[in-house]
């Protein structure tokens, strides 16, 4: 049985990896609040649609995520959350795959009481180098 969504929003990173790494892109989805913003590489900020489609691609990849929360500061229903987490494993085509990163990222509580990504920037703190990323 899945976890239910968190209840504090130091849970966030944990729910959001189990649902990850069972693969199921709907209960993935559910970890984000209506209008969410997804952040799939630095300077591209994806909503609606969008934003699930990139999250797919990573999900696709068929390898477990691992979250490490960093620092979490929430104050009333808002929480910055700082999570190093990486992937890491052989894809499909028997591809070695590594992306890491740390993420910077917003979760707000929701009218029932459960906390949900507002903005997912994976790769919060990677340098952008003359605007473009590194």
């Amino acid at each position: 049985m899945m976890r239910q969504l968190a209840e504090r929003p130091e849970d966030v990173p944990a729910v959001f990896a189990e649902r990850f790494n069972s693969g199921d892109a709907e209960a993935v989805a559910e970890v984000y609040e209506s209008g969410a913003v997804f952040v799939p590489e630095p300077g591209t900020g994806l909503t609606g649609q969008d934003a699930r489609a990139a999250n797919e691609r990573f999900l696709g990849l068929g390898l477990p995520i691992d979250v490490r929360p960093r620092h979490v500061y929430a104050t009333g229903d808002i929480a910055l959350l700082i999570v190093d987490w990486t992937i890491d494993g052989t894809d499909g085509d028997g591809h070695p795959v590594h992306i890491e990163g740390t993420a910077t990222d917003v979760a707000r509580r929701g009218e029932d009481g459960r906390w949900r990504y507002a903005v997912d920037n994976p790769f919060g703190v990677k340098p952008q180098v003359g605007g473009r990323p590194e």
